[in-house]
């Protein structure tokens, strides 16, 4: 077969191409073979992109809640490019290292919770929970607990699509993908407060961590797994005292805590860490997204000490391991996003534009009868769609309120999120890059508040 490389493709081009080619992820097949890509993305700077026939865009998830400094942080290019001239690879098996991976393993030690003080390197989050889950795991093994292999996961989670992860993630449409699954792995209802520390007369006890531990046995579970805000299940906020409860519940049945912070690290809630907001400090916690606000493929495992400390005795190879674990490059680009997250005051501006948030969807909930539980955690944010939210009556499942507001922001230059895979449950998530300004919070409210608008008269 001969190469051809072509320039200056015209968007049918790269539309005609683009479907006979290119395998989209989380993507329906038919839809891209029936209707092309819903759209091509060209720059972007800011919180806006722009697509191949020049038209704007907000981007009001920060794409897939990664970018989290927004588009056109030259830092950031300008650290890609100087490491790629000088080393833009080299491995880290066989006892390899470079400098910037040393840096940025005592960089992210320093910034995380508790004694999380050693890190392995992975390409991205599902990486990083899937190393997590085999790290835990031989951990355990080590301590001579070779029973102790099963790992809870919360329904409504998301860890990732990989074996393991897609177990572990609680959202039904990727177990029904290709049919692996990782049977010791299971789930558990999420944010039962009360049962979790033991209230027994709990109605949903049967479904809770607590019980899950107790009908296994503690001999048999690893560890639990969970995001400190679900992000890609709709935003769904644990009550007060969960996340300490559940930390409890695993110290007392020797459990192990791994937090899940890929979309929640690195300043999306406000603090460094979504653990931070409730004051828990995990045994294990999983980055990726942030760590490098997505100009380069990074993620990691944080390790505490005690875990640490028992790995670096193991005198066998390690043999869990990516080829680019470490990156020199992804690596330069995490080091300079920490900088810049510390030179921006970006926490700073998420607390201060997460009010700005807020004060938009009080103005949308006095004007829009059937927006409900508002919420947002720093620009972790998102809402609910119902018939009736005062007695919390759902629209019929025919009625797909998410994906309608959802795509009438699309054709305005807005793009968010619906999470709709639940029955009869109509959510939008707003996640923007953690730079935005009151200006464009406004912008965004105004856009929501005309799709909502158009959404009721087709009621």
């Amino acid at each position: 077969m001969t190469n051809i490389v072509k320039e200056n493709l015209s968007v049918e081009e790269l539309i005609k191409i683009d479907k006979e080619h290119f395998i989209h992820p989380t993507t329906v097949p038919k839809d891209i073979i029936e209707n092309g890509p819903k759209i091509i993305f060209s720059e972007g700077k800011g919180i806006r992109v722009k697509d191949v026939s020049g038209n704007e865009y907000i981007d009001g998830v920060s794409m897939l809640w990664n970018v989290n400094l927004g588009y056109g942080q030259e830092k950031l290019a300008k650290a890609a490019y100087e490491q790629l001239q000088t080393l833009p690879y080299c491995s880290s098996f066989y006892g390899y290292s470079n400098e910037n991976a040393i840096r940025l393993a005592e960089r992210v030690a320093s910034v995380a919770p508790g004694d999380l003080n050693a890190v392995f390197f992975t390409s991205g989050g599902s990486e990083s929970n899937e190393s997590a889950f085999k790290l835990v795991r031989h951990y355990w093994d080590m301590k001579g607990h070779k029973e102790k292999k099963t790992i809870i996961s919360l329904k409504r989670g998301y860890h990732g699509a990989t074996i393991s992860t897609g177990t572990a993630t609680g959202i039904q449409g990727f177990h029904n993908f290709s049919g692996s699954k990782d049977a010791d792995i299971i789930h558990a209802q999420p944010h039962l407060t009360n049962a979790e520390l033991g209230d027994k007369s709990d109605p949903d006890y049967e479904g809770s961590i607590r019980n899950t531990i107790d009908k296994m046995g503690a001999d048999k579970i690893a560890a639990v797994i969970m995001e400190p805000v679900q992000g890609a299940g709709g935003v769904h906020v644990a009550p007060e005292g969960y996340l300490q409860a559940v930390k409890k519940l695993c110290e007392e049945k020797n459990v192990l805590f791994i937090a899940d912070e890929v979309i929640c690290g690195f300043g999306r809630t406000g603090k460094m860490f979504g653990v931070e907001n409730w004051d828990v400090e995990p045994d294990v916690m999983c980055v990726a997204k942030g760590i490098t606000s997505g100009y380069a493929q990074l993620g990691a495992v944080l390790l505490s000490k005690e875990i640490r400390d028992t790995l670096v005795q193991y005198d066998q190879i390690l043999g869990h391991g990516f080829t680019y674990s470490g990156h020199p490059t992804a690596c330069a680009v995490g080091l300079a996003t920490l900088d810049l997250l510390e030179e921006q005051n970006i926490l700073q501006n998420v607390n201060a534009m997460s009010e700005e948030l807020k004060k938009g969807f009080k103005y949308l909930e006095e004007n829009h009868s059937h927006i409900a539980n508002t919420r947002a955690v720093g620009l972790l944010a998102g809402f609910d769609l119902m018939q009736d939210p005062e007695n919390g009556t759902p629209f019929e499942q025919s009625i797909r309120a998410a994906r309608y507001v959802v795509d009438h922001c699309f054709d305005n230059r807005l793009i968010l999120r619906a999470a709709d895979f639940e029955h009869q449950v109509n959510i939008v998530a707003i996640a923007p890059p953690l730079i935005i300004n009151k200006q464009e919070v406004e912008e965004i409210i105004n856009i929501v508040d005309d799709a909502l608008t158009a959404f009721e008269k087709t009621l």
